[in-house]
């Protein structure tokens, strides 16, 4: 399998602190994000330190378990790793939601790499890239958008 890349972003009228504020909790990733499911962390464990399992399921069914790899505040980033069950076949998926300073406000970064085969990556850049990254980057921008501004472009 080839090593791949992921990534979008988006420049929001906020500080990085309001943002990270509202995106910087591990195992509150559904509070912002309009598509996924609620998520718990397994074993009661504390979502600011790595090695926190993320688990979403639906319907009692567990359909992604992602662990923390790192959580730093101060740099307003954390990775984590896709662990199972994978719904696509790629291996190392490991992403990264970063917030850093812009001069309009904050940009947010969400990026993964991986491994996986030439025919997989028109899969992932949709189910990960479109409908998972961008559509919790454009409720963000919803979220942080001044009253009386115009559309994103």
């Amino acid at each position: 399998m080839t090593p791949r890349g992921i990534e979008r972003s988006t420049v929001l009228t906020a500080t990085p602190d309001q943002v990270w504020a509202a995106v910087g909790d591990f195992g509150a990733l559904a509070d912002w994000h309009p598509h996924l499911p609620p998520s718990t962390i397994e074993d009661d464990a504390d979502p600011e330190l790595p090695g926190a399992v993320r688990v979403f399921a639906v319907d009692g069914e567990i359909v992604a378990r992602e662990r923390l790899l790192e959580h730093d505040a101060g740099a307003r980033r954390y990775r984590y790793a896709l662990l199972d069950p994978l719904v696509l076949p790629v291996g190392d998926y490991v992403a990264t939601l970063a917030v850093r300073p812009h001069a309009d406000g904050a940009e947010v970064h969400w990026s993964a790499v991986y491994r996986g085969a030439d025919e997989v990556v028109p899969e992932v850049e949709s189910l990960f890239g479109d409908r998972t990254y961008a559509t919790g980057l454009a409720a963000l921008h919803a979220r942080f958008a001044r009253p009386g501004a115009g559309p994103a472009v």
